[in-house]
């Protein structure tokens, strides 16, 4: 077994008991702050940092892309990428510096990945990075530019007259995409010929929608909606509740209720259970799964163990 596998096959996510940590928290006078309800400051007084700014810098200061791992975790969490058949379209939103889009490739020759970003840089360092794999992947990795949350998906992806009729066979369009593609828009010449790709079978937002303000989070899931097929599914993975990360910020950094900025402008926000569940059924979601993952790790530098706590869920567009 390769290195890699045997770090998938190791993974596991039931170390310690959330409700045992949600108590320790929640008894601990330094950590009130945290429980507290959020009181929003004055028009005048309100953050303005730009969050699509901000996750650009950041991108750029990490643009070596060693502060990132392969999340090789995926596969054995979400079976489904592997098990899909030929053409299977998947989405990956936020797709960052490719951490997530090569164990994808990787682990099914028979998935064309979509991958979206609100940072050109950012793309540019996913497609060295696929590249550089030497999985024979890079043909089957797509690319291109975009803020999902505030101007939604291009129509090449889902068209307005195919989000609406998304899942009947045989439909017939006009085609208005056949040029070369840059990476602002797409970094290939398009295979489709039609009026767009015809939606999508798996989205994935893996630690991309606690980047999103609350407000317009009911907003952002529902652009993923509209652009799965009937019967896909969403596969979600992000922070959740009490996670230390969350633990780490001092009350002047709370912008929300379990909403936080970090120094550079970045956005976090921490998901219980209740609150993901909500924000998908409103946008019109099935749940299939969720639960919180624990997993404790330790700090090679110190030695320290570490408590994270994510939220993992599997969602679907009915039929």
């Amino acid at each position: 077994m390769s290195a890699s596998a045997a770090e998938a096959s190791e993974y596991h996510s039931k170390d310690f008991n959330w409700d045992t940590l949600r108590l320790e928290i929640e008894n601990d006078p330094s950590l009130n702050y945290h429980l507290l309800p959020f009181v929003s400051p004055q028009p005048e007084q309100q953050l303005t940092k730009d969050p699509i700014k901000a996750w650009k810098s950041f991108h750029i200061q990490h643009s070596s892309g060693k502060f990132f791992k392969e999340r090789r975790y995926l596969l054995k969490e979400f079976p489904e990428l592997v098990s899909c058949g030929d053409g299977c379209k998947v989405l990956e939103v936020g797709c960052g510096n490719g951490s997530t889009a090569l164990p994808i490739l990787r682990g099914n020759e028979k998935i064309i990945l979509y991958a979206c970003d609100c940072s050109n840089e950012t793309l540019q360092r996913a497609k060295e990075f696929v590249a550089a794999s030497k999985a024979s992947v890079e043909n089957r990795f797509r690319p291109f530019y975009c803020d999902f949350a505030t101007t939604g998906f291009p129509k090449w992806l889902a068209c307005a007259n195919c989000r609406e009729n998304l899942g009947q066979k045989d439909q017939i369009c006009v085609s208005d995409v056949g040029e070369e593609r840059t990476l602002e828009t797409g970094s290939w010449s398009m295979e489709e010929r039609s009026c767009c790709v015809g939606g999508v079978d798996f989205v994935t937002l893996i630690f991309t929608l606690s980047a999103v303000p609350l407000q317009i989070m009911p907003t952002a899931l529902r652009e993923c909606f509209s652009v799965l097929k009937p019967g896909g599914m969403l596969l979600f993975r992000d922070y959740g509740l009490y996670d230390m990360t969350m633990l780490r910020f001092e009350p002047d950094q709370r912008v929300g209720f379990r909403e936080y900025m970090r120094a550079d402008g970045t956005r976090s926000y921490f998901f219980c259970l209740d609150t993901a569940k909500n924000l998908f059924n409103c946008a019109g979601f099935i749940e299939l799964e969720i639960e919180y993952c624990c997993v404790k790790s330790v700090n090679r530098r110190n030695g320290k163990s570490m408590q994270r706590v994510w939220v993992h869920g599997k969602f679907q567009k009915p039929t």
